[in-house]
């Protein structure tokens, strides 16, 4: 079974490596960002950018720093698919997935402009921001010394590989294709 994280800038390209696992390779996909929405519904909050931060670093906070990344990974474990989990944030988090074994983290990042682009167009509930917030939100969530905290800058770097997604979706996916190549034959 091989587990795939994925980290990265925001709009980077995140969903988009996910979507090319679940529909070419069979992954399973397991979701920070939808285990989090389901949290923030049944707490009754509105679903944007500051509660899923607030509600990650609650609960970070109160359990420990790769909690909810170890709540879909136990999921992940009993299906024994291979699996991608998107949206690693913190140190913690692709720290612990490093000590399972068979685990790659994939970080995926983009100019700034081309992503904010994208998110415009994705149009999600967390995404309707200006590009002054979009820049914000992302310092915001870029380091930290709090270790429940968001840290992509550190996760970035404790990446077995980065994805430059500032061109075509199948360069994004040729690049994806030469990096599963050397897993397969790793194993």
């Amino acid at each position: 079974m091989i587990i795939i994280g994925i980290t990265g800038t925001l709009g980077a390209g995140k969903g988009t490596i996910v979507d090319y696992l679940v529909a070419n390779k069979d992954f399973a996909h397991y979701s920070v960002r939808e285990y989090l929405v389901k949290e923030i519904t049944k707490r009754g909050l509105t679903v944007n950018r500051d509660a899923m931060v607030l509600v990650a670093n609650e609960l970070r906070a109160k359990h420990y720093p790769s909690y909810i990344v170890e709540q879909l990974y136990d999921v992940a474990l009993q299906n024994q698919k291979n699996c991608v989990i998107e949206s690693i944030r913190t140190p913690g988090e692709a720290e612990m997935l490093k000590t399972k074994g068979n685990f790659f983290l994939f970080a995926v990042d983009a100019k700034p402009e081309l992503r904010f682009e994208r998110i415009s167009l994705r149009a999600s509930e967390t995404d309707n921001v200006s590009y002054e917030t979009f820049i914000e939100n992302e310092q915001r969530e870029m380091t930290s010394k709090d270790p429940n905290k968001q840290n992509l800058k550190k996760c970035i770097e404790l990446a077995d590989c980065t994805l430059m997604n500032n061109g075509s979706i199948e360069e994004l996916y040729s690049e994806l294709v030469l990096i599963l190549q050397k897993i397969e034959n790793h194993e």
